[in-house]
């Protein structure tokens, strides 16, 4: 599927909000939806990609972001 094929909510949810963030990241959720083959399933694996990024270590969010991470916020 491609990101065209989003419902607004969904697409302003996640790929808008992503760009907020960083450009990098947008990247990163646009090529999941190649991969999907429905919302459904592209909110499931977003949801996943949320999660593991959570989880990286800083040399690892360098990688992600193609060495330049966004700054780490303490929550």
């Amino acid at each position: 599927m491609d990101t065209d094929d989003l419902s607004r909510e969904s697409y302003k949810g996640i790929l808008i909000e992503a760009e907020k963030l960083s450009h990098d990241l947008t990247l990163h959720y646009g090529v999941l939806s190649g991969e999907c083959k429905n919302e459904t399933e592209y909110i499931d694996k977003a949801e996943k990609l949320t999660r593991e990024i959570m989880q990286v270590e800083d040399w690892e969010l360098d990688d992600l972001f193609w060495g330049n991470p966004p700054k780490k916020r303490e929550v």
